[in-house]
């Protein structure tokens, strides 16, 4: 998902293609959840991709526009929504930290004349519906020249703290100072605002790019010096970065859930015999340095919620071998576990033939009735949620969504 039109597009070549425990962190820090089923979808704002449908939207186009998704989700008997409100390290509510969102006027910084999170969590809740607030901790830009970024930006304001990489802008992860900084940031949203869940999707460390260099050297070289390898120190980073966020949350509004997005694939069955019976050419431990499976393990989320984003019987990912694998991953742990749905797949004339079969989700979800551990299911994207053009999750609601259903608590 992720996040903008082009994180989508590096997700599918990527998937397609085929830390230490900190003192006094408290394991389990959340509840286990009662039952239910989360039915959600990810409404996307980092370059309009599915809201605002275009910048510079007056403000009661822009809410128009923000309620008919929330009523769609109602008419569909989803129950949550997943609002990307920190997209390119700016915000869509006043924050103490960060620029307003370039998505919502088309000039970064540029008050939009109304409160979209705000208006959001106070519309959703009207309607039944929960509210994920969904953040990406370190992408700064999806380009890489700080100059377009507005004057009073972080990034500009500590150029050191930022790097280039595959044409976009990072905060480095390496550095405590960022890691704290994007807490404070995304903590000012729960402060303020009466959200159900934080939400990252799978951006951690970049994806890979061929021939590039993410250049941490210097940062590894300050504070690397504990690690046998540069790999262990960043998995270490974003360790850090987890289990942080998760102690904060629970301090500034207790109740509220952390959950995580990531890629699918932990590791391939030939890297690691822990791993998923697939041949992924990303990994997330290798490659984000993100070990999505021991914050499972070790209780510091709430819920996971893997983009399985390929059909039954895809040879390199499989959706019918990664759902049992994720299912024993949480098996025991009360971490929920909700499954990350390629609704955006569904009838594209560039996907295998699976994906041309309106059923192919209903399948999914057929699958999942037999593995209690999934809690439910979320669908990118709201575009398409809307859109539906072969039916496919008018055929997931016919199937599967026939009365409304509440949420795990």
């Amino acid at each position: 998902m992720w996040g903008a039109a082009s994180a989508v597009a590096a997700l599918m070549t990527a998937g397609d293609a085929v830390a230490a425990h900190g003192p006094g962190t408290p394991r389990h820090r959340h509840r286990r959840a009662e039952p239910g089923e989360l039915r959600g979808v990810w409404i996307a704002t980092v370059a309009n991709l599915d809201w605002p449908s275009a910048p510079g939207l007056s403000a009661a186009a822009q809410e128009t526009e923000l309620i008919a998704h929330l009523d769609r989700a109602v008419d569909l008997r989803l129950n949550a929504v997943v609002l990307q409100v920190r997209p390119t390290a700016d915000a869509l509510w006043p924050s103490s930290y960060e620029p307003w969102a370039q998505c919502l006027t088309g000039v970064q910084g540029k008050d939009p004349g109304w409160d979209p999170l705000g208006t959001a969590v106070r519309e959703a809740h009207a309607r039944g519906l929960e509210l994920h607030a969904w953040f990406n901790p370190y992408r700064v830009a999806n380009h890489t020249d700080p100059s377009r970024l507005v004057a009073s930006h972080p990034a500009r304001l500590h150029p050191d703290r930022v790097l280039p990489y595959g044409g976009k802008l990072y905060y480095n992860p390496g550095l405590p100072e960022v890691r704290k900084f994007v807490q404070d940031a995304m903590l000012d949203a729960v402060s303020r605002y009466a959200v159900d869940a934080v939400h990252w999707d799978d951006y951690f460390y970049p994806y890979p790019v061929a021939g590039q260099v993410f250049d941490d050297d210097a940062a590894y070289e300050t504070y690397g010096g504990d690690f046998a390898s540069k790999a262990a120190w960043r998995r270490d980073n974003t360790d850090r970065l987890v289990r942080e966020t998760a102690a904060r949350i629970a301090e500034v509004r207790p109740g509220v859930r952390f959950g995580i997005s990531p890629f699918a694939v932990w590791r391939n069955s030939s890297t690691d015999p822990l791993g998923s019976d697939t041949a992924a050419g990303v990994q997330t431990y290798d490659d984000l340095h993100a070990d999505t499976r021991k914050w499972v393990k070790e209780g510091w989320i709430d819920y996971i919620c893997p983009q399985i984003y390929w059909n039954i019987g895809f040879s390199a990912a499989d959706y019918a071998k990664l759902l049992p694998w994720w299912a024993e991953t949480v098996r025991g742990t009360g971490v929920g576990l909700y499954v990350g749905e390629a609704l955006y797949k569904a009838g594209d004339p560039a996907q295998p033939a699976a994906w041309q079969d309106p059923a192919e989700l209903s399948r999914h979800l057929d699958l999942a009735a037999g593995h209690p551990e999934v809690g439910g299911h979320v669908y990118f994207s709201a575009k398409q949620v809307k859109a539906d053009p072969i039916g496919a999750m008018a055929q997931v609601v016919a199937d599967h969504y026939q009365v409304r259903a509440r949420t795990p608590r």
